[in-house]
């Protein structure tokens, strides 16, 4: 296993314990742990790319534990009541409607190359500065005025609706290309 491989692995075991600082309202400790994984996302795909240690296992991976920081850190942080059900929604929807694009081409044997479209790109960066706005507004209360943190929001909620119906358009297109074969 190589060392991106390694640091998206420590990115999904740091789900759980990111998780369990919210519950227990230990805020600059998951605000602390959820940089460390926001930055093991940065540096394993830079790794990757500089190293030449691109492998199959880190393009699944990958998006994997993304979907599972983001995912769980939204849902926590709902239930909370530090982000809005409605965001919440908006951004598991993308990912379950996804999960179920992949299913189906899988299903109909549709081969599909794992790789993430710009907008999906900025969509992540939006939800990874969401939860950090959040989880930053719980250490110093007042850091981030609450007119910001609602643009924020809005502007989330945007791009994780692009880049959804993006992945819709493009799962369609690959069903076409095959139902013409």
């Amino acid at each position: 296993m190589n060392i991106p491989n390694l640091l998206t692995l420590l990115r999904i075991i740091l789900v759980p314990v990111i998780v369990i600082l919210l519950i227990q309202s230990l805020y600059v400790k998951a605000l602390l742990v959820f940089i460390v994984a926001a930055l093991s996302d940065v540096l394993d795909g830079f790794l990757a790319r500089v190293l030449h240690q691109q492998t199959a296992l880190g393009a699944y991976l990958d998006p994997i534990a993304d979907k599972a920081l983001l995912a769980s850190s939204f849902v926590t942080l709902s239930v909370l009541h530090h982000i809005p059900g409605w965001l919440t929604v908006i951004v598991i929807s993308r990912d379950v409607i996804i999960l179920l694009g992949i299913s189906i081409l899988s299903i109909m044997s549709i081969s599909v190359k794992i790789r993430p479209t710009f907008v999906s790109k900025i969509t992540t960066a939006l939800q990874l500065a969401t939860v950090l706005m959040v989880l930053s507004n719980r250490c110093l209360p007042g850091s981030f005025n609450e007119i910001w943190q609602t643009a924020l929001f809005w502007v989330t909620a945007f791009f994780t609706v692009i880049s959804g119906l993006n992945y819709m358009m493009r799962g369609q297109k690959l069903i076409n290309q095959d139902i013409k074969k």
